[in-house]
Formats: structure tokens, C-alpha cells, sequence
């Protein structure tokens, strides 16, 4: 399988290739060639497999250039006691919703489910290439992707990991976890400015020729574990077969049967895996779209308009506090006919505007597939609260994003299709919040918050997040959006 540049369709590289680069020359965003098909049959087979044996199964129908070998031992080590439950990505079924649980990892996020394998695919894939240069990856995050970054790539031989976050828009756990990161290769850096500041700013910096070059000279090579990076994206296609294996395991659907998926979504990759699956055959039925109240998707699924031109929330799913999200751009690259000179020209318009409008065919594509709905902070706390009083199930802010806007989605069409929400982050990383929606105290700092709420729900700390009361901070610089560049090469000690 090759990859194409969702802005040059000319552009073609192997699986290794668009992992180590990340992002295409041109900017644009590696896509496969084709979506590989899964039978019913195909799908039958994989019943009796574990989590693992999943991954290696659809990873390889897109790796094509790794050998069975390398995908296990990357698997392996990517999936093992670093998880706190056997099953990796446990589904949870609390009365008539099902949850896909995708935060028992190390960082407590969904980000680990993609972040503790892309390490073991990215030094593989070099190798494979025969670069030896030291693979220095970029990251903007606005929370989660930090943290399970650094945690992956940390202490890995021939890399280094530079974090950058914006100042006030993550959770105080969130922040916490990044700048007491350990390791010899690891950096973070604050942003003055939002994730959209921080996100325009790494991009900036990956267009940048002359800081490519001046890389190459001292042996480096930029690379990303953002979503842009094929490389984070296609783990994420193997738990929705694996949540639908599990429904059919527990007897909940019966194979073929269709479901839908609710997301919780900002950057758009989390919920665009599952749009990949359904392609390649996984019954599927609607991919439901959550937002919270930065609602640009879901004006966008609406009115087929992309307007980052509004107001900006800071809000309590703070991973979800996005105005540019990335991923969609490989989404409408297949809704116009892979025309890439089409889709080039709505990507500049975003960035020259702000703003594009796609035509009524590429509107009733979009339709046909997606429902999207949004949350405001209020329904959002009203979801954790009526969850946790009806079934004693704690939700994180982002989780009930999802939750709320299934409900109403189920309300309005009356489409009882069993349904999967994308549980992506455990509820003691925004422990404020959650006690705030429960009626609770939220005062005091985020470990008196932590001993409160779980106090309050029973429900185990994971010691990742209570270890970090002993931690000291490391990392405590912070740029402006301009300054971006300068920080990068301080970080890796290059001088100006």
C-alpha cells in the first residue's frame, strides 16, 4: 500500500515514509491508496483474538512494508503492563449505553491507545528508510496528546520529543503531567495563546525550509505525533473493530448487525478512524460528531460552511477546545473525488480567511455518514451528574460531551441502533470539574480535588496521577506564537 498527499495526488510514499515525515512536502496529509476490505468472514476470524492480535491484524493491512515480526514485537511492546486492564480497551456497558474505555493506559487519555505504539513504528520505519539521523518530534497539544507523547517517545535511542501547549488552556493534571515529565530527550514549552495559536505555529515551523535544513545539519530530522501523522492515526482504526468484536462477543449484536459510534471530537482523527473502519467494512451505521460549545463541526456538518472566524471557549473538555481541526481535511479529500487541487484551494482559503464552503454534493456525502451535535458546559455537567446517579458510572467532561449529544441525537431521530461512546479520558484528570458537576466542593488544589472525588465515587486513583504530588516541575518556559521557532532551537540547544 502507498500513501498520497491529500493536497498532490501525485505524491506517493510507502507506509515507513509517511511515518518518519509525518506531514507531506507540500503540507497536506499522507492518506492510503485504497481502504483494504474486511469480510464478514475476515471479521468472524478475529472473534477469538485479543486486543493485541487485533492490532496486528489491521495494522498489517496497512503497513504493508513491515514485516509480521516487526508489527508484533511493536504491538507488544506497545500494549502490555503500562495498561492497567487486561483488555486494553475495555467496553463498558452501564444500562443502555456501551463505553469504549480507551484511558487505562500510562497518561490516563485515549492518546496512549496510538501514542505507546507510533515510537516502535517511527525508529522501525527509519530504519527500514536507512536514515540515521536523530528524529526530533514536534508536537502541539491541547492536553492529552502532550503528555502520551512524551510518555511514549521518552528515553527512545535516536529521537527527541518537544511539546508545546498553549498557557491557559489545559487542565491543571494535564499540565502537571507534561512539565514533570522524566527523561533525557523530552522538552515542553507553553504557549502565550490558544491550541489553534499552538497548532498554526508547529505547522508553520514543519513548512519551514530553512529550519529543515538547518536540522539536517546537525543530524536531526523533524517528525510529528500529532493526528496528522499516519502513523497516530491508524491505531486508532483497531479499536472500533474491537469494540464492535466485543458487542458481538458479549451477545449485545450479532455479527453484521449494525451500530453507531458517538465521538467526543476536536481534532477530528479520533472520530475519522472510525469513519476509515466503516469504509473498509465495519458495520457501521452513523458516526455521531460531539462538540462541546466551540462548535465548528457541528456548524460545518450543518450548513456545509468551515468558519474558524467566532469566538473562542475556554471550556471544561479542554482537549476539545479547537477552531482548525486537522483531520478533517483527509475527510473531505475523499468526499470531492480525491480532487487534491480542489481540496488545496479550501485549505488556503482557511488559511488566508478563515473560511471555505464545500458544494451540496460534497453537503449530502457529508450527511449521509455523519450526525453532529454539541454540548454547552451546563449539559455537559448535567450528563457526569445524571450518569453518576443513575448508574454509579463516573464520566470525564469530554466523555460527557459525547454522552449528551447521543442522548439528544437518539431523542430527535428516534434511531435506537446499539451505540458505542468513546470514553477518552479517565474522570480524575479533570477532577475539578467532575466534583463541580456532581454538586461537590471543587476548591483546593488538584490533589485535595483527586482525595475528594474519589472519596465521593469509590472509583481507584490511578497511581500515575497520584505520583505526580511528588513530582517536581522540570520544564517551565513559555514562547509567544511568534517565538516558536527561537524555542525549538533553544530546546535543542542550536543556536539562533
Amino acid at each position: 500500500m502507498t500513501y498520497l498527499s491529500t493536497r498532490n495526488h501525485r505524491c506517493s510514499e510507502s507506509a515507513a515514509a509517511a511515518i518518519t515525515r509525518g506531514i507531506a512536502p507540500d503540507g497536506g496529509l499522507f492518506v492510503p491508496d485504497s481502504l483494504p476490505p474486511i469480510s464478514q468472514e475476515m471479521l468472524a476470524s478475529w472473534l477469538p483474538l485479543d486486543y493485541r492480535a487485533r492490532a496486528a491484524a489491521v495494522l498489517a493491512l496497512f503497513l504493508t512494508d513491515f514485516s509480521h515480526e516487526e508489527l508484533t514485537q511493536a504491538i507488544d511492546a506497545a500494549y502490555g503492563a503500562n495498561f492497567d486492564h487486561p483488555a486494553i480497551a475495555p467496553l463498558r456497558t452501564v444500562g443502555s449505553l456501551h463505553f469504549l474505555e480507551l484511558w487505562h493506559g500510562p497518561t490516563c487519555a485515549f492518546k496512549d491507545m496510538a501514542l505507546q505504539l507510533l515510537p516502535h513504528l517511527m525508529t522501525r520505519a527509519a530504519a527500514k528508510r536507512g536514515d540515521t539521523r536523530e528524529i526530533v518530534i514536534l508536537t502541539a497539544t491541547s492536553g492529552d496528546t502532550g503528555k502520551a507523547a512524551l510518555a511514549g517517545f521518552r528515553n527512545v535511542p535516536g529521537t527527541r520529543i518537544l511539546v508545546y501547549y498553549p498557557k491557559e488552556g489545559v487542565s491543571p493534571i494535564q499540565r502537571l503531567q507534561m512539565v514533570t515529565e522524566e527523561g533525557d530527550n523530552v522538552g515542553v514549552c507553553a504557549v502565550e495563546g490558544n491550541f489553534d495559536d499552538t497548532q498554526t505555529g508547529v505547522k508553520r515551523i514543519f513548512s519551514d525550509w530553512s529550519i529543515a535544513e538547518r536540522l539536517d545539519r546537525q543530524g536531526m530530522v523533524l517528525s510529528s505525533a500529532n493526528s496528522i501523522n499516519w502513523g497516530r492515526l491508524v491505531p486508532q482504526i483497531v479499536y472500533y473493530f474491537h469494540a464492535y468484536l466485543e458487542l458481538v462477543a458479549a451477545g449485545s449484536v450479532s455479527m453484521g448487525e449494525r451500530i453507531n459510534v458517538c465521538v467526543p471530537t476536536g481534532n477530528f482523527g479520533n472520530i475519522l478512524a472510525a469513519y476509515y473502519a466503516r469504509g473498509m467494512g465495519l458495520p457501521i451505521g452513523r458516526l455521531i460528531c460531539a462538540s462541546n460549545a466551540n462548535r465548528v463541526l457541528t456548524d460545518f456538518f450543518q450548513s456545509g460552511s468551515y468558519d474558524r472566524n467566532r469566538p473562542f471557549y475556554t471550556t471544561i473538555s479542554p482537549s476539545m477546545d479547537i477552531l482548525i481541526s486537522s483531520n478533517l481535511e483527509r475527510l473531505l479529500f475523499d468526499l470531492c473525488g480525491r480532487n487534491d487541487r480542489q481540496l488545496a484551494a479550501w485549505m488556503e482559503s482557511l488559511r488566508t480567511t478563515g473560511h471555505y464552503t464545500v458544494p451540496d454534493a460534497v453537503c449530502d456525502r457529508m450527511r449521509a455518514l455523519f450526525a453532529a451535535g454539541t454540548a454547552d458546559e451546563n449539559a455537559t455537567r448535567q450528563a457526569i451528574r445524571e450518569v453518576f446517579e443513575r448508574e454509579g458510572y463516573l464520566c470525564d467532561p469530554h466523555t460527557a460531551v459525547a454522552v449528551r449529544v447521543y442522548e439528544d441525537y437518539r431523542q430527535q431521530t428516534g434511531d435506537r441502533t446499539p451505540a458505542v461512546i468513546v470514553s477518552t479520558a479517565n474522570p480524575y484528570k479533570f477532577a475539578g470539574s467532575v466534583l463541580q458537576a456532581l454538586g461537590a466542593d471543587g476548591n483546593g488544589d488538584e490533589f485535595e480535588r483527586i482525595d475528594r472525588l474519589h472519596r465521593l465515587s469509590g472509583l481507584a486513583v490511578p497511581s500515575s496521577l497520584a505520583d505526580l504530588r511528588c513530582k517536581p516541575e522540570r520544564f517551565g518556559a513559555c514562547c509567544t506564537r511568534e517565538g516558536m521557532e527561537n524555542a525549538l532551537l533553544a530546546m535543542l540547544g542550536i543556536g539562533s
